[in-house]
């Protein structure tokens, strides 16, 4: 476990110490005295948060809605920068879930959480109460992985997949850092790109011209905050220019990119979520 701090910022981190069995997961551990109002900035993946803690995360909302507890929250949640997240003694496992296994782990489309925060409770009822138990009784981070990992594996292993062709073009996308085609990938399948379109929206929850430009947007802002301009990131990263970037990231964020760069919620990122995808030395060694 290491300790984050950012400005105000001062929270325990932990990651596990072997990947997934599941490719597409991703998790990380944090435990944070006092959280103040964290803007949640809108990421390319399904948020599965599991709390366990004597305290309790509040996420407060768009149009005032709140969500206490263990939540989900569908791909760019967070848009417009009205989402906050609060609370005192939080313990939590923050799971990163590929759009791609999503419904197959969740029981439910991504397109049904409507780009909103959902309580765990109201998708899987009783077994929401029943992890939040048995995550407290485990003793280490790792164990809690564990037990974690299990339970993804197994509902991943019962649930519908998605279309192979949606699972593609949304992995192309990924992977071109959101500089890849919508047309284009509907050719390379052989579909319209109504089908494509259809498809791609209600199994991923996402359109895949917006898919396209979370996932630039992500990249991009994990590029100002490791310190680079703001003009060689817009022009590295497929914008036309830096104010094609500058209202890309207001859209997303509601800020500008000067204050998103310095946002604890991406800040962290380093240490709870390594790129290489290798835990760096200390990042969860026991706890």
């Amino acid at each position: 476990m290491r300790t984050f701090m950012h400005g105000g910022a001062v929270w325990d981190v932990a990651c596990p110490q072997r990947p997934s069995r599941v490719a597409g997961v991703s998790m990380a551990g944090f435990r944070v005295r006092d959280l103040e109002a964290l803007r949640m900035v809108p990421h390319p993946a399904v948020t599965l948060l599991l709390e366990f803690g004597t305290g309790s995360p509040v996420l407060d909302g768009a149009a005032g809605r709140q969500q206490r507890g263990s939540l989900v929250a569908g791909p760019g949640f967070g848009s417009g920068g009205e989402a906050r997240a609060r609370g005192e003694n939080i313990e939590c496992v923050q799971v990163r879930l590929s759009p791609v296994i999503a419904r197959a782990v969740l029981g439910v489309s991504p397109a049904d959480l409507d780009g909103a925060a959902v309580s765990l409770g109201d998708l899987w009822g009783r077994e929401a109460s029943r992890i939040r138990g048995r995550l407290g009784e485990v003793p280490s981070w790792q164990g809690r992985f564990a037990l974690t990992d299990a339970l993804l594996a197994r509902r991943h292993e019962a649930g519908p997949p998605v279309d192979p062709e949606v699972a593609w073009a949304w992995h192309r996308i990924v992977g071109s850092h959101g500089l890849a085609r919508v047309d284009g990938l509907a050719a390379e399948i052989g579909w319209s790109r109504k089908r494509l379109w259809s498809r791609f929206r209600s199994q991923l929850g996402l359109p895949p011209k917006r898919a396209v430009k979370l996932v630039r947007f992500d990249h991009a802002v994990h590029r100002l905050v490791a310190g680079d301009g703001a003009a060689r990131v817009a022009a590295d990263t497929g914008y036309a220019d830096q104010s094609h970037l500058h209202r890309d990231v207001v859209e997303f964020t509601g800020a500008t990119p000067a204050t998103v760069a310095r946002e604890p919620f991406l800040a962290v990122d380093d240490i709870a979520w390594p790129s290489t995808g290798t835990p760096r030395p200390g990042c969860a060694a026991g706890g």
